[in-house]
């Protein structure tokens, strides 16, 4: 009789990952109208809470990082960081004013932003084939991701869309709705907690020993070698091609769904709001429902491509998303646009996680996903949140209407996903799958 443990071990971490991105799936597809159009920030300010959360993303990973390396076990930080953020997400959809929301986001994402690393590397340290159980393990994360958007467009749709309303007034009523998404993400943040006392132990593994007490500087000196400098270099605008989408596509998407409403849709775009629901958030799921098939092919495609044959598939995708948007603004395309996403998220991001555990020493892994990810929600966040939010959003705004002209704004990110994939094909190594 076949050993049940390992598949019962996958639906542990499976159920895992569903939790930690439902918490962050909740809220941050929604929250640039939030603050725009809800509590009345302005571009910048947006962008400055936004920043603020990446900066304490950048400080947390590397405390997280040496703790679970050195000093406690990652359920157990696992625990108290998500018990901390629940609390802290909650906050974050009451406060009324611009200095409190910036201060919540920077305790948010120093506590938060950890914990995306640290599951990841509990996942390796527990399962038995990197290749083939990584990517059904994390997919739950995306199921999650959707379950929770698809919940907060549905209360949109049933308890903030007003029958006879204009588009304007739906939109109103829409973005005071979305507090809901802060209220469940912090409901989830708790049953995490909970959930994270469960989890295997996974003690740190480089407790006593004499060499390398800090555990980021060794990873540094790893992530110096090719190809991870490469990677870490290139993240850094693809996670500012990331913000560009997580910060306007809600704002785009739903303005195109509202005045579907108002006019009176016809049957797509009626079918489109009653599965997904409205406000934008709620369809921008369809990108994590092709990253689930994405992932559930990565067990196929990872042993056969190369890792930068399938990094460069990431880029062009990121492109095309961007093209989309920029020059074919009507609901069909704009989903073939979000639907990229999976192919964007599981062909780079995903990949690159896997290189930088494959490419680090069993006893800095921890810190250097960690450090791989204050790269992705750290620094290229807060560039990217003042680039687009205070340079490319301003001059992308029409002078006459101050309306937002959607085709300057997504041709930006667009131009950056070339020059990526064109420093990808010239600098990263080349040839057959890197061997771990």
């Amino acid at each position: 009789m076949a050993d049940a443990r390992p598949a019962m071990l996958r639906t542990r971490l499976s159920l895992m990952m569903f939790l930690q991105y439902a918490i962050w799936g909740a809220w941050l597809p929604i929250l640039y109208p939030f603050l725009m159009g809800h509590r009345g920030f302005d571009l910048a300010q947006t962008g400055n809470c936004l920043a603020a959360g990446a900066v304490g993303a950048i400080f947390g990973p590397f405390i997280a990082g040496q703790l679970a390396d050195r000093l406690f076990s990652t359920e157990k930080l696992l625990f108290a960081s998500h018990l901390v953020g629940a609390v802290l997400v909650w906050m974050l959809g009451t406060v009324e004013t611009y200095g409190s929301f910036v201060a919540l986001s920077f305790l948010y994402g120093f506590v938060y932003a950890p914990t995306i690393a640290l599951t990841n590397s509990l996942t390796f340290a527990h399962i038995e084939n990197r290749d083939r159980d990584f990517g059904p393990v994390r997919l739950w994360g995306t199921i999650g991701w959707i379950v929770a958007g698809i919940a907060v467009g549905q209360v949109l749709l049933r308890m903030h869309s007003p029958d006879g309303a204009s588009a304007e007034e739906l939109l109103v009523a829409q973005n005071a709705g979305r507090a809901f998404a802060f209220q469940l993400s912090a409901i989830l943040g708790v049953a995490m907690a909970i959930y994270c006392l469960t989890l295997p132990h996974t003690p740190p593994a480089g407790r006593g020993e004499a060499k390398d007490r800090m555990a980021w500087k060794a990873a540094l000196a790893e992530i110096r070698l090719q190809p991870l400098v490469t990677l870490f270099l290139i993240a850094v605008p693809v996670s500012m091609i990331h913000q560009f989408y997580f910060v306007f596509t809600s704002d785009f998407v739903g303005g195109i769904q509202a005045a579907a409403q108002s006019a009176g849709a016809d049957a797509f775009a009626s079918a489109v709001n009653n599965v997904l629901g409205v406000g934008g958030g709620g369809l921008m799921t369809i990108g994590q429902m092709t990253e689930i098939g994405v992932l559930a092919l990565m067990p196929l495609l990872a042993p056969k491509l190369s890792r930068k044959t399938l990094l460069a598939i990431g880029l062009v995708a990121y492109a095309a998303r961007m093209a989309l948007f920029a020059y074919f603004p009507e609901l069909g395309p704009v989903l073939l646009g979000v639907a990229l996403h999976g192919l964007c998220f599981g062909c780079f991001i995903f990949v690159a996680f896997m290189v930088v555990d494959e490419r680090t020493t069993p006893d800095v892994r921890a810190t250097a996903q960690n450090l791989f990810n204050l790269v992705i929600v750290g620094i290229g966040i807060i560039v990217g949140s003042w680039f687009a939010g205070s340079i490319v959003g301003p001059w992308a705004l029409d002078p006459e209407t101050s309306a937002m002209n959607f085709t300057r704004l997504f041709s930006v990110p667009m131009w950056m996903s070339v020059a990526c994939l064109a420093a990808l094909l010239v600098f990263y190594p080349g040839g057959r799958k890197q061997e771990a």
